[in-house]
């Protein structure tokens, strides 16, 4: 009961005082973990869970659900079909290459523990977190194209990650009985596509019957936002029991539910999208008082090492490749490979090996760790004065160069209002 009262508290104090400290890069993240930190840190005992508990794991893994699912729901279908080719790039290309590279720098850095490891570790850093970024992909200063394609790489990129996460789980407790190539195509095909298939059959049915009863006038006011939430959860929950992706499942879940009923209003979506706010305000709290107080004796300089590399080259070098080719000038490939902020899905995995067991465990929880802390200042901290740099160079192109890619126009999604519980 004292750790929910301190919750709750912390909670409150952020959502009075979150508007000004957001305009200054503050972000809830930020607060929440700095908040959790000195309240597990201090000597009143007011956080007393144990980092073993799978509570903070479920909670993590439904906040992203429900924040997933409301982000997909402002995607515009068709005219995403015709703007692909940044998202797919940074998809198809940037996350294999981030965790190749995030392998070979951790068997470089940690070369006492066993490769399987290290692959264990890249795939649990390489996914992006749009909630840490929501501040650079809501900003209109930013060009739209460079919004879409960090907000469409952020809600798949944890998905796509699952099947590598889960072979080099079961590699790295040598619990794999087939070939890795075979293990990981299996593994793809399941996650993917019983997670495409849960999201798509939840979504598609689930907003035509809610378009059905809207348009009759028979949903009640005061359960218009309850259909959505349950929605997002059926996705999810499908997904599990089928074997696939519930990441997967709630992001191609909002894409068909907004599609099809015709609902892609932020209104809508408030109760969803603020109850993922909230559990992924819990999580951070959770992540600062617990995992922070945890991982703190066990920081070593190659630890401090392989998190900032994680968060710049190991990110920023696949991007410059994705983007090869494509006449992307400089400043635009350095800003989306800088705002590859990571943060809930990270968690997530770090929870579920936790659950399960890895040799070097300590290693690697901690790396994830100081990585994600790490992630959470500095790209909160970076956000505003960086958006501002990046926008006078980017009005002084088109004049200059009226083709080049970054003035494309795109038509982006209909953003979240600001959050004041969320991570945003």
């Amino acid at each position: 009961m004292v750790a929910a009262t301190t919750i709750l508290t912390i909670i409150i104090l952020w959502s009075l005082v979150s508007g000004p400290l957001d305009r200054r890069g503050i972000t809830s993240a930020l607060f929440f973990s700095a908040a959790g930190f000195f309240v597990g840190t201090s000597a009143l005992g007011l956080l007393d869970a144990s980092l073993e508990s799978s509570a903070l794991g479920r909670v993590a893994e439904i906040a992203l659900v429900l924040l997933l699912f409301s982000d997909a729901t402002r995607l515009d279908v068709r005219s995403l079909r015709r703007e692909l080719g940044w998202p797919v790039r940074l998809l198809l290309i940037g996350l294999p290459l981030t965790m190749l590279a995030g392998a070979g720098v951790g068997a470089l850095v940690f070369p006492g523990i066993p490769l399987a490891s290290t692959f264990l570790l890249a795939t649990i850093l390489a996914p992006t977190d749009a909630a840490l970024g929501q501040k650079v992909v809501a900003d209109p200063a930013v060009p739209a194209r460079v919004r879409q394609a960090l907000d469409v790489e952020s809600g798949f990129n944890d998905g796509l990650a699952v099947p590598f996460f889960l072979v080099a789980l079961e590699i790295a407790n040598a619990e794999l009985e087939t070939g890795v190539t075979w293990a990981v195509a299996s593994n793809m095909a399941a996650q993917i596509g019983w997670g495409l298939a849960a999201g798509l059959t939840a979504g598609i049915l689930g907003g035509m019957l809610y378009g059905i009863a809207d348009r009759r006038e028979w949903i009640s006011s005061d359960w218009r936002q309850i259909a959505p939430l349950g929605v997002a959860l059926l996705a999810y929950t499908i997904a599990l029991l089928l074997g696939g992706s519930g990441f997967i499942a709630a992001f191609a879940g909002g894409i068909a539910f907004g599609s099809v009923s015709g609902e892609r209003s932020s209104l809508v979506n408030l109760f969803t999208e603020e109850t993922g706010g909230l559990l992924a305000a819990t999580t951070w709290i959770g992540f600062g008082a617990l995992a922070l107080t945890l991982a703190i004796p066990h920081i070593s300089w190659q630890v401090i090492l392989y998190a900032a590399l994680s968060l710049t080259l190991v990110r920023m070098i696949p991007v410059t490749i994705a983007f090869a080719g494509r006449g992307v000038r400089r400043p635009t490939v350095a800003f989306i490979g800088w705002f590859g902020p990571r943060g809930l899905a990270s968690l997530v995995f770090a929870l579920l090996a936790l659950e399960r067991g890895i040799p070097d465990g300590e290693v690697v929880l901690t790396t994830v760790v100081v990585t994600v802390a790490l992630s959470v200042v500095v790209h909160g901290l970076t956000s505003v004065p960086l958006i501002a740099a990046y926008r006078r160079w980017y009005e002084g192109r088109p004049a200059e160069h009226p083709a080049v890619e970054e003035t494309m126009p795109v038509i982006m999604p209909r953003r979240r209002r600001q959050r004041g519980t969320g991570p945003a």
